[in-house]
């Protein structure tokens, strides 16, 4: 990727500094919410202790009574499922805790945040987010040849499913579910890191890792997610209190401590995960043949679903959030009058749902049906809003 298309990506997602990749990791550990660590690269560190403990899970034939005995283990009340491996029982017991810098105050007020702003935050991770993934090459090679790549619908729902309980307004009171729903995808985690390098597909897919999933891809996934919302509510005017911002970032704070990323890693700031995003993300992104047929699969899901959107709706509405280089790399046709129709719709409908605009904007029905549209192709199948069970793999994508 040239210096010009850096610069360019930056610009589009919004993402301030950005310049060309550093040889190494240079990120400071004082930005983070530890304050201080060790410095080392986390493309080098992964999950040590769980991800030994799953390779002699799925090594051992125990998967499906690991999955048997986590299917029922829904919400955050409820204790560690009986019938797991000791070690593993062991390990669940304090990764489901919250850690020691957690602010319950900041965490309800995020709740509330993300219920007040849920309409904006499910098109950004679903449209913007959704689709970056499948231009982040190392996730969308891992995500491809994973058993979760030959299925993206179960995939996509799992993944919703995550940000669905993260952004639920008792994610991390006893009703909720984030805690558990976190947990398991950190055990997903773990199978995959054992069971992708088993693949030959992956192997010669010309990734750039050993083993998958490192904390620096779990970053960067934060980032295209997370980070990538903050600036695009504020790109899109969305008011926010300086207390709501911090309060949304230490929600993903606390998510990415359940995810297995040392607090050393986890920025304390919002311009200190910016600077980290300037680092890792927008210089990472890139076209691969994987990433093409996911983001082809994605939006295909969305378009099966007939509300009256169009497919050239859906990929200028991408095109709006991540800006038309990304979309060439997918290759997504353009359609004029759906752009136009976004460009002054998707502001004069922020405004009115925010009581900024006293009239109900003529496209206000599209873009809720848009937003249904995704809800029902990728929430548990459509069938409906409730939990998608997460379960542990067993094997890498059946072609692979």
């Amino acid at each position: 990727m040239t210096r010009r298309s850096v610069l360019t990506l930056g610009a589009a997602l919004g993402l301030a500094g950005v310049a060309i990749p550093k040889a190494a990791w240079s990120w400071s550990p004082a930005g983070s919410v530890l304050g201080t660590g060790s410095g080392v690269d986390p493309q080098w560190v992964w999950d040590d202790d769980l991800d030994r403990i799953m390779a002699s899970v799925i090594s051992s034939g125990q998967t499906a009574a690991v999955n048997d005995a986590i299917l029922p283990w829904v919400n955050n009340w409820q204790p560690v499922p009986t019938g797991l491996p000791p070690e593993l029982a062991g390990f669940l017991q304090g990764s489901t805790q919250l850690p020691s810098w957690a602010d319950r105050t900041k965490l309800r007020r995020a709740a509330d945040f993300n219920r007040r702003k849920d309409t904006y935050l499910f098109m950004i991770y679903g449209i913007g987010g959704g689709i970056m993934s499948t231009v982040i090459p190392r996730e969308a090679r891992s995500v491809y040849h994973s058993k979760g790549g030959a299925d993206m619908q179960d995939r996509a729902a799992k993944t919703f499913s995550f940000g669905y309980d993260l952004s639920d307004i008792n994610a991390f009171e006893r009703t909720g579910e984030f805690m558990v729903t976190s947990n398991k995808t950190r055990m997903v985690h773990s199978a995959v890191r054992h069971l992708l390098p088993q693949s030959p597909h992956w192997q010669q897919s010309g990734h750039d890792e050993q083993i998958p999933i490192s904390n620096h891809d779990i970053l960067v996934t934060f980032h295209s997610t997370g980070t990538f919302a903050h600036k695009k509510l504020k790109e899109w005017r969305v008011p926010m209190s300086t207390a709501d911002q911090d309060a949304f970032l230490h929600s993903w704070q606390v998510a990415l401590h359940f995810l297995g990323v040392r607090d050393e890693y986890i920025p304390a700031t919002w311009d200190a995960a910016h600077a980290q995003a300037a680092q890792i993300l927008t210089p990472k992104l890139a076209w691969t043949p994987e990433g093409q047929e996911l983001a082809e699969t994605l939006l295909g899901l969305t378009a099966q679903v007939d509300l009256g959107v169009t497919r050239g709706f859906l990929n200028e509405f991408v095109r709006y959030q991540l800006g038309n280089e990304i979309g060439d790399w997918l290759g997504l046709p353009r359609d004029y009058v759906s752009a136009a129709t976004i460009r002054v719709g998707w502001p004069s409908y922020i405004a009115f749902r925010e009581g900024l605009l006293p009239i109900m904007p003529a496209n206000f029905y599209l873009f809720d049906q848009l937003l249904r549209g995704i809800a029902m192709a990728f929430l548990n199948r459509g069938a409906s809003g409730t939990t998608t069970p997460i379960t542990i793999p067993d094997m890498n994508r059946p072609t692979s």
